[in-house]
């Protein structure tokens, strides 16, 4: 536990002090979020830099090494890896490359000066290569034990045993779940340090079930907390809550300058990158069903998006005023803050539910 206590606090410290050398470097550089004319109430945001996703991916990645030099240290090593693991390169090279899909997108529109970006068929091709080359390397490349990141079986708190849909199977439902992430919380990055909190939420819920598994890790018969009847197989579930503990803190540092009013956005780049880490989270754990509940504030906004677009497309009408969700209480004249607190609260339902069933799975196993 000590080394994720680590792994948490530097990225925290290296993004809340990191992140306004960004804001400076990123105004001079011009690199400000173009602000459409639809959406006059966000006129004022105007010159705002963005790409400061770029400041909590390296704060990750930089806390995740710190993590793992004072995890070769302790006693822990003896059961988790002492060094970076597939699973560790899967999370983070979700991250990374996802978030990379986004600068180029990021930076494409701020060189237009517009809010147009990287159009819909190259950003679809990027996710599909980024999805299906790690969806690979999760479900081809196992461990001395035969484990492997992923899994053929599709999953809700544990392996749905009578759902195996094989190598090839498993893949696609990886790109699948990495793609639909990823759009999810690009989705909800609209308002000020509303993705960001979300994505805490979410990235502290796969912390407590990454290290309750790893407590309770089928590798780990030595554990007094072992019992061969409700251990969980994850391959490296220890890593997961290394690399979701330096997340959450790096995005917790990121959310101090990120808040309203935000003196830097995280940008596509920030949103894909956490929605392609979160993804990977929910495969490595063997949650993906669950990330549905987990992720609940994203599945609402998305589903906003999908429902405006059907009923325009079948009736000519909009179900809302704009889509996604949050601009429609905007435009139904509820505050930016309002807004962001009680999404955050619908967030943390989700997220304490979602928990609430993990538990309660463990316990009827227990028991």
């Amino acid at each position: 536990m000590r080394s994720v206590i680590v792994a948490a606090c530097v990225a925290f410290v290296l993004t809340l002090f990191g992140t306004p050398f960004a804001i400076r470097g990123f105004t001079r550089l011009r690199a400000a979020q173009p602000i459409r004319d639809i959406n006059t109430s966000h006129a004022g945001k105007r010159g705002t830099p963005t790409m400061g996703g770029v400041v909590f991916i390296v704060g990750t990645v930089v806390a995740y090494f710190a993590g793992h030099l004072v995890l070769n240290t302790l006693p822990e090593q003896q059961i988790a890896p002492p060094g970076p693991t597939i699973t560790g390169l899967v999370l983070l090279g979700l991250m990374v490359f996802s978030g990379a899909i986004g600068f180029i997108d990021d930076f494409l529109k701020v060189r237009k000066r517009n809010s147009l970006g990287l159009n819909k068929r190259g950003k679809l091709i990027l996710q599909l290569i980024v999805g299906s080359v790690f969806g690979v390397v999760a479900l081809y490349f196992p461990a001395t034990n035969g484990q492997t990141v992923g899994s053929t079986h599709v999953s809700f708190i544990r392996d749905i045993r009578w759902m195996d849909i094989g190598k090839v199977g498993a893949v696609v439902l990886f790109l699948a779940v990495v793609m639909a992430t990823t759009n999810a919380v690009n989705l909800t990055d609209g308002l000020d340090g509303l993705a960001t909190g979300a994505s805490i939420m979410v990235l502290g819920g796969y912390l407590l079930i990454s290290f309750w598994q790893y407590r309770h890790w089928c590798a780990d018969v030595r554990s007094p907390t072992f019992t061969s009847a409700y251990c969980y197989s994850p391959r490296d579930p220890l890593e997961v809550a290394l690399i979701a503990g330096a997340a959450a803190g790096a995005c917790v540092g990121f959310l101090w300058w990120n808040a309203s009013p935000a003196r830097i956005f995280m940008g596509d780049t920030g949103s894909m990158a956490l929605g392609g880490l979160i993804a990977g989270m929910a495969m490595a754990t063997r949650t993906e069903l669950l990330l549905l509940v987990l992720g609940l504030l994203f599945v609402i906004i998305t589903m906003s998006l999908i429902i405006q677009i059907v009923s325009f497309r079948t009736t000519g009408k909009r179900v809302f005023r704009m889509s996604p969700l949050h601009h429609h209480f905007e435009l139904a004249g509820w505050s930016e803050v309002n807004i962001v607190i009680r999404f955050w609260i619908i967030a943390g339902i989700g997220v304490a539910v979602g928990l609430g069933m993990f538990y309660g799975d463990f316990l009827r196993v227990a028991g």
